[in-house]
């Protein structure tokens, strides 16, 4: 194993721990305010009782989704290139740590929008390195062009940003949370075009963050060199080491 890789390796176990524990911290703290409530603690920190069960939720969401990639490992033999595991890390520690028990998306002016354009960029990469992945595999019998692999990585990252839209529908109406900011920070409720305005956002900037990743792809991958080349031909030699053991 060369010194570079153990490196890699080692910060990446760091940067995991780290943001793990961003997430298991809070959730005593978090089950304690639910448990015991108090109001007037929560009006001079201007939090709200579905605000502490929004980041209890989130918290535990993230302490189950930081172990998918290796789930995934282990289940179909997929390890997930070192770049993107420590995209996939951030940005967890971005939306669930910073974004809502930081309060970020309140105090910083387009959280929301930063993390929907990072993450559409990281989904749109890593559809685009599996589908090229395929392609590579004399098992796998359909073998797809630049601009077919381009397509997928677009509509996997669409489709990702979709059902993160649905999550979040989905539990505003089963907790009665505020995800979807159809809700101001006073309490009105927004309506008609008002209340469309943070999910319409949301879904514009994934599919151009989606396209921003195809694009940059397809070229890579026509040309035969840059990001998604470099990314596939590294992947595509662990495993050829690996299975040469």
């Amino acid at each position: 194993m060369k010194p570079s890789q153990t490196r890699a390796q080692k910060w990446t176990r760091v940067i995991y721990t780290l943001v793990l524990l961003s997430f298991i911290l809070p959730v005593g703290y978090l089950i304690y305010r639910l448990i015991f409530w108090d109001e007037a603690a929560a009006q001079a920190l201007e939090r709200t009782r579905a605000d502490y069960a929004l980041m209890l939720l989130q918290c535990l969401l993230g302490i189950v989704v930081i172990h998918l990639p290796t789930f995934l490992t282990r289940r179909f033999r997929f390890e997930l290139p070192a770049a993107l595991y420590i995209m996939y890390i951030l940005f967890l520690y971005g939306a669930i740590f910073l974004g809502e028990v930081r309060s970020f998306y309140y105090m910083v002016p387009h959280w929301d929008v930063f993390l929907h354009a990072f993450s559409s960029l990281m989904a749109g990469s890593f559809g685009f390195m599996v589908v090229a992945l395929l392609n590579r595999n004399e098992r796998v019998p359909i073998h797809l062009s630049p601009f077919f692999v381009a397509l997928f990585a677009f509509c996997f990252a669409v489709t990702i940003g979709a059902v993160w839209e649905i999550y979040e529908f989905s539990f505003d109406g089963l907790l009665g949370l505020n995800m979807q900011k159809f809700m101001t920070g006073d309490g009105e409720v927004l309506v008609g075009r008002a209340a469309l305005t943070d999910t319409m956002k949301d879904i514009i900037v994934d599919c151009l963050g989606a396209l921003t990743a195809s694009v940059a792809g397809y070229i890579s991958l026509k040309n035969g060199r840059g990001w998604a080349s470099d990314m596939i031909a590294q992947h595509s030699q662990k495993r050829d080491q690996k299975g040469a053991k």
